[in-house]
């Protein structure tokens, strides 16, 4: 798919992995519109980048409602969401687990994800075409101690990815399933502030040259799932 002139939605788009999406789209002549939680550092954002922000959490159902209506009003067309809004969550041992810590994660990193793809599936199975891309986790391939809150969200993640695909090919519609490996950003840091790119570790970019690569397939054919390591992190 050429991206050019095409309208690309991005949640979590303000720093991190969104950002880095969001900026090379723009590149490649794409129209993005990003969303994120801290409306002063998204709007900050959104015009380094030159893009539309929209303030909005997607764990709420009535902004996920009022961010389509707004994108629509800019754009009027979707052509690409992008389900990159996500937080991590502490460890626990299964005997320790806090309930109410995994519902908070679910909300955005399950929920949240859902609640977008469903407004997007139904405008996409109206005009026959359309892309979702959903930002799990190489925590979604193996789980590992502790992990019962996070990897399992991003497990959940993946097998929705594998549930739209079955209910979307019939209409063109692409779901890409991607899996980052570490990647040293604010996510999940407490001061919410970038961390420093680390020798032989993924940066932002090999994610978002990904996800723009699998989108620039011609759309006759997409790629179910894509994993991404670093090449020698040690």
């Amino acid at each position: 798919m050429e991206m050019k002139d095409k309208n690309v939605l991005i949640t979590g788009g303000s720093s991190g992995l969104g950002k880095a999406m969001a900026k090379m789209l723009i590149g490649k002549g794409a129209n993005v519109a990003i969303t994120g939680r801290d409306k002063a550092k998204l709007e900050q954002i959104a015009k380094e980048i030159g893009a539309i922000s929209i303030h909005a959490d997607v764990s709420i159902e009535q902004d996920v409602l009022r961010t389509y209506s707004y994108f629509l009003q800019k754009f009027e067309r979707l052509d690409v969401l992008i389900n990159n809004a996500g937080i991590g969550a502490q460890r626990y041992a299964i005997d320790e687990l806090d309930i109410e810590a995994m519902k908070k994660v679910y909300e955005v990193n399950v929920f949240g994800a859902a609640m977008m793809a469903k407004e997007a599936a139904k405008l996409f199975k109206k005009q026959k075409h359309g892309d979702i891309v959903n930002i799990a986790s190489t925590a979604s391939l193996k789980g590992y101690a502790g992990g019962t809150i996070y990897s399992s969200s991003k497990f959940a993640l993946r097998g929705l990815s594998q549930d739209w695909q079955a209910d979307l090919r019939p209409y063109n519609v692409r779901v890409i399933n991607v899996n980052p490996s570490y990647v040293p950003t604010a996510f999940n840091n407490p001061s919410r502030e970038e961390r420093e790119e680390e020798a032989n570790k993924l940066t932002s970019d090999e994610i978002a040259h990904a996800v723009v690569a699998a989108l620039e397939m011609d759309s006759r054919g997409y790629i179910p799932e894509l994993t991404v390591h670093a090449t020698n992190p040690f």
